[in-house]
């Protein structure tokens, strides 16, 4: 077994034991990493394979934890926010959007460290299941991190840990199945994809069950600290991928990677160039990876 193969099982197991122990936050340590190692196209369809893997597994452990009406009640208003984050995506004001989302979810996050307790809900409340959902849906298709107004929703409505588990997969896990059909209809789901999911399974298994033993073992204080700790760095990642420097240096990235040849038509260099002009043929070969690392960190 080849060092980048064992890389990526190291990535997968580690990120599927954060979220089988606190339900979220896998896509923020995986997708970067991973990207570091195979192309984008193969790590992000790879990451909502596992993701909808562990849910599903998650799920039928722990069914009986899974609040129905909460679960549902995020995702349909989810479906009507992800035409509006697609939006977003397309828009030129991405950045001053993940700067005020980031000082938010921060904000929120600093808020429940320092002590202080969130609104609660003591039952299901529509206009916030509306806007948690729809925000998640937003935020999902946009940068492909829906779970922080998922988090924040469950905090509000005092989940224990196994609760909060069960429930965010009963979330995730139908979000991710229209993701991969998705994937599939429109030629996303390579063979690498599949490839490598099954390469990962052996060190996915271990760490859904011991990732199930760490959250039934949690105080309930030290799971919120965690949660809101999970959210400080989802914030913050979110935070520097607004700074200014970050989106002038994307930019050209993905205007180069959008006109490159793609490797397998690529011309071969003239004879006559000799070594100089064969280099500056293959120079932009590693720009599309640039572009592809700058997006992972969306995730």
């Amino acid at each position: 077994m080849d060092h980048a193969t064992l890389y990526v099982l190291g990535i997968v197991f580690a990120a599927t034991l954060i979220r089988s122990t606190f339900g979220f936050g896998e896509a923020l340590f995986a997708v970067p990493l991973l990207a570091l190692a195979l192309p984008l196209r193969v790590v992000t369809p790879l990451v909502v394979l596992l993701s909808t893997t562990i849910a599903a597994s998650v799920v039928a452990q722990d069914w009986r934890h899974v609040h129905l009406r909460g679960s549902l009640g995020l995702l349909l208003p989810s479906l009507a926010g992800i035409p509006c984050g697609l939006l977003l995506l397309a828009s030129p004001y991405q950045s001053p959007v993940k700067l005020v989302l980031a000082l938010l979810i921060v904000a929120f996050a600093i808020y429940g460290l320092l002590g202080r307790k969130p609104p609660h809900l003591p039952t299901e409340r529509l206009p916030w299941l509306l806007a948690c959902g729809f925000s998640a849906g937003v935020l999902g298709a946009a940068y492909g991190m829906n779970g922080p107004p998922l988090v924040v929703y469950g905090t509000m409505r005092r989940w224990n840990s196994q609760q909060f588990r069960a429930t965010l997969q009963g979330y995730f896990l139908p979000a991710g199945v229209l993701a991969l059909i998705g994937y599939r209809v429109s030629g996303l789901w390579v063979p690498e994809v599949t490839r490598y999911y099954l390469l990962g399974l052996p060190a996915a298994i271990p760490a859904v069950l011991l990732g199930r033993w760490l959250n039934r073992r949690m105080h309930p204080q030290g799971f919120v600290r965690y949660v809101y700790a999970g959210l400080v760095a989802i914030g913050l990642g979110l935070l520097a991928q607004s700074l200014p420097g970050h989106g002038a240096a994307a930019r050209p990235q993905r205007a180069t990677a959008s006109s490159t040849t793609p490797a397998s038509i690529e011309p071969a260099p003239s004879r006559r160039a000799g070594p100089t002009a064969s280099r500056r043929t293959h120079a932009p070969s590693s720009m599309p990876m640039s572009s592809e690392s700058s997006r992972a960190g969306a995730t």
